[in-house]
């Protein structure tokens, strides 16, 4: 799959803070149950390789990936432990360098129009806008896209499901990634039903725009 795919899967890209691998498998299958299909494990915890490895070999119809990729040692584990592509909050040179040894497709992050021209420079087209809110929001979003026609964003941060119909609305994004589909405290509880009625929800009001 290439970056355009995963970004067009579905309008919206649960961003899950995994503490403990054995709840990936469940929480996996409550979001895929609620229409979710991408699934985004931040490496922000020392069970999110183990937890993408859980998914990717007993929930092959989910298209997982990893997030808060910051570097190639990142990125190489992220595919040795069957991620379908990678999700970095900026770009640097070498992990675009990194990328184009990759079988995987990376999805890098961009808060400027020079962060924008980079990636482009590096042929990246398919970019998360991040921290959305924090660096300008809708507003940049519109800004971006007289310049950068061929750019197009999965914004993160600060995304709701209060807001994030003001995103999806916009020509140039795609879809939108956001926590609030696996809040921790459900995620805690082993409330997978909950987790299913939010990602339920969540993808009715995405359809309804």
């Amino acid at each position: 799959m290439q970056a355009f795919d995963i970004l067009n899967a579905g309008r919206i890209v649960p961003v899950m803070v995994i503490e403990e691998a054995k709840d990936a498998v469940p929480l996996a299958r409550a979001l895929l149950q609620g229409g979710v299909q991408v699934l985004e494990i931040t490496l922000r915890t020392k069970e999110a390789l183990e937890a993408i490895k859980c998914i990717s070999q007993e929930v092959p119809e989910a298209i997982v990936g990893a997030g808060t990729v910051l570097n190639s040692t990142d990125l190489k584990r992220a595919e040795q432990a069957g991620a379908r592509f990678a999700i970095s909050p900026g770009l640097t040179p070498a992990l675009a360098k990194a990328f184009k040894e990759s079988p995987i497709p990376l999805i890098p992050g961009v808060a400027s129009a020079s962060e924008v021209m980079l990636a482009l420079e590096h042929g990246f087209k398919h970019l998360k806008f991040f921290p959305a809110q924090a660096a300008g929001g809708i507003a940049m979003l519109k800004s971006f896209a007289g310049p950068f026609l061929e750019a197009f964003f999965c914004p993160t941060g600060g995304i709701s499901l209060e807001n994030m119909g003001d995103y999806l609305k916009l020509p140039n994004v795609l879809c939108v990634g956001g926590s609030w589909l696996a809040p921790k405290e459900l995620v805690q509880a082993k409330e997978w039903a909950k987790i299913t009625a939010m990602a339920q929800k969540s993808v009715a009001a995405a359809e309804g725009i």
